[in-house]
C-alpha cells in the first residue's frame, strides 16, 4: 500500500519546483492531485508530471489571492471526486531587500500571496473537510513556511513576517479544528534554502547587493551543516509524510527540513 492511497489532494503553486515535486510524489504514492497555479499552462516540469501520471494529476489555473477562484477549485474538486483529503498551501513569493525600501504595492502582493492565500485556502478546506465520513483517516493541511518563519534574516524582514505568520496560523488552526471536532490535522513545513527558481531569486537579490556571483552558491550551500541546498524532493517527501497516516498523531507543529541550518 502507498502512503496516501486514494487521497484527494490540492497543491497550490504547483508549477514551481517544490509544487511540481510534491504533485509527483503524492501521485506516486497513490493520491489524486489537483495541481493549481497562476500560470495559464502548467509548464514543462509540471506538464511532464501530468503526462506521466496516468490521469492522477490534473491542472487548474488558480489565483490563491482570489476567494471566488478558491470556491471554483473546491467546487470542481468536489464535483469530480466527492471530497478533499489533503491541501498543500505551497504558493508563495520571496522578497529580498532593505525594509525601508519596500514599496506598498510589493508589500501588498507579498502579504496577499503568502498570508491571505493560505488563509483563504484553509477556510475553504475546513468547509469541505469537516463533513468527510468519519471512517476516513483524518484530513491534512500542510502550509509551506520556511526557516525564515523560525528565525530572523537580514534583508528579508517582510518575508520572515509572512512565514512566521504561516507558522502561528497553522498552530492556531490545528487547535481550532481539534476543538471543533473537524478531524483535520494542520501543520507547517519549514525548508532551508531549496535549489529552485525561488533560490535563484535570492541569488539575484544578493548579486544586486554586491555579493560576487562565485560566492553565492558556496554561501547558500554552506548555510546548512549538511553542506548542500535542499532539493525539491527533500521538501516534497516531508509534505507526503505530513499528508499520510504516518503522521496521524501530528498536528499543530513544524516539520523543519533544513539540513541542520536552525541547529546552529
Amino acid at each position: 500500500m502507498n502512503r496516501v492511497d486514494d487521497r484527494i489532494a490540492i497543491v497550490t503553486g504547483a508549477a514551481g519546483g517544490i509544487g511540481t515535486a510534491t504533485c509527483r510524489l503524492l501521485a506516486e504514492n497513490g493520491a489524486t492531485v489537483i495541481a493549481t497555479d497562476l500560470r495559464d499552462a502548467p509548464g514543462d516540469g509540471l506538464g511532464a508530471v501530468i503526462a506521466a501520471s496516468a490521469g492522477r494529476v490534473r491542472y487548474l489555473r488558480h489565483d490563491v489571492t482570489d476567494d471566488a477562484q478558491w470556491g471554483a477549485v473546491l467546487e470542481a474538486t468536489l464535483a469530480a471526486h466527492g471530497r478533499l483529503d489533503v491541501l498543500v498551501n505551497n504558493a508563495g513569493l520571496f522578497m529580498h531587500g532593505r525594509t525601508e525600501d519596500a514599496d506598498a504595492a510589493s508589500i501588498d502582493r507579498l502579504f496577499d500571496v503568502n498570508l491571505k492565500g493560505v488563509v483563504l485556502g484553509t477556510q475553504h478546506a475546513f468547509r469541505a473537510m469537516k463533513s468527510r465520513p468519519r471512517e476516513l483517516p483524518l484530513a491534512s493541511i500542510v502550509n509551506l513556511s520556511s526557516v525564515a518563519g523560525l528565525k530572523g534574516s537580514q534583508m528579508a524582514s517582510l518575508y520572515c513576517l509572512t512565514k512566521g505568520g504561516v507558522r502561528l496560523f497553522s498552530k492556531s488552526c490545528a487547535i481550532e479544528a481539534a476543538h471543533l471536532g473537524y478531524r483535520i490535522r494542520v501543520n507547517s513545513i519549514h525548508p532551508g534554502i531549496v535549489d529552485t527558481d525561488m533560490a535563484q531569486g535570492v541569488a539575484d537579490g544578493m548579486r544586486a547587493n554586491g555579493v560576487p556571483p562565485e560566492q553565492i552558491h558556496k554561501m547558500m550551500a554552506g548555510a546548512h551543516p549538511l553542506a548542500r541546498m535542499a532539493t525539491a524532493d527533500d521538501i516534497g517527501r516531508g509534505i507526503v509524510f505530513l499528508a499520510s497516516d504516518d503522521a496521524a498523531f501530528i498536528t499543530g507543529t513544524e516539520l523543519v527540513v533544513d539540513g541542520g541550518m536552525t541547529a546552529r
